[in-house]
């Protein structure tokens, strides 16, 4: 036995230290290795770049609605695989999966609360669950949603975040777009705001339905907004596009959307409007 070994034998052993992969973040604008606690109390936006990161319902509510105000509201009943689906895994076992890896039944998800003291219902679609495709789940939820503000008569804010059409349910998928234009107009007939804001990334048949249809169209800063991709479209005219083509900050410039608001400040900006439109209808 060499020197070397009967010294490191002679030392008392001692487990190597791990760190747990949950204390960080890493930020996917700048890189930065971020505490994961100060990134979830910085409203998951980074301090260093901003960049602002996707969040599910849960931490929406919780960002958004005054504490001990929020309802949650059930989910719709909706068949489940009505096309018999399958590609390399069969269609139930993508929906197995996401329910599992999110908590959530499926890709959107309503509640009733007060931001500020003033009530309104909250749609958020989660773009952890399969990508927040639009399928039949999400179509129902959103005219549930619909309704609950109705009955409540209070306004309907959306939370975009999807990547458009879940494939797996073909021409089912896309009959949610007409359905929930009519939600829309539903609400707008009983005299309701229906207030949007764009989340990263939204697109496909969500960007082409219900989330460009807003009273007021409010966008999270540096967020990908598009119907189809950017390469398809240089491809088709042959030319090369802007380096902030469909982003945030491009919409608002050339007048597609209204506003480009920070997360801390949506609270206080959606009271604002709510106060202000739910004003105007009474007048």
């Amino acid at each position: 036995m060499s020197w070397l070994n009967r010294v490191r034998n002679a030392l008392p052993f001692v487990a190597r230290k791990e760190t747990p992969d949950h204390l960080w973040h890493k930020c996917k604008g700048c890189g930065q290795m971020i505490f994961t606690k100060e990134w979830e109390e910085n409203l998951h936006v980074c301090p260093k770049c901003d960049h602002h990161g996707r969040i599910g319902p849960k931490e929406r509510f919780e960002q958004l609605f005054d504490a001990g105000s929020v309802e949650i509201l059930p989910n719709p009943k909706v068949a489940e695989d009505p096309l018999k689906f399958r590609d390399s895994k069969r269609y139930v076992d993508r929906l197995k999966t996401a329910r599992t890896d999110t908590g959530e039944q499926d890709a959107y998800r309503n509640a009733y609360g007060t931001i500020q003291g003033k009530g309104c219902v909250i749609g958020v679609q989660n773009f952890a669950f399969m990508g927040g495709s639009m399928g039949q789940y999400v179509g129902e939820a959103f005219i549930a949603g619909v309704e609950a503000a109705i009955a409540r008569g209070v306004p309907y804010i959306v939370f975009t975040a999807s990547g458009g059409a879940r494939m797996q349910e073909g021409i089912l998928s896309l009959m949610q777009m007409p359905r929930t234009t009519v939600a829309i107009e539903m609400l707008h007939d009983a005299g309701l705001p229906y207030l949007v804001v764009l989340t990263d990334p939204t697109s496909g048949g969500v960007m082409a339905a219900y989330a460009m249809l807003g009273d007021v169209q409010i966008a999270e800063p540096k967020a990908t907004l598009a119907f189809t991709g950017r390469r398809v479209i240089e491809s088709t005219i042959r030319e090369k596009l802007p380096d902030d083509f469909q982003t945030s900050e491009y919409y608002r410039d050339h007048g597609l959307i209204d506003r480009v608001t920070h997360r801390r400040d949506l609270p206080g900006e959606l009271a604002q409007l709510i106060e202000f439109l739910g004003r105007k209808e009474a007048a």
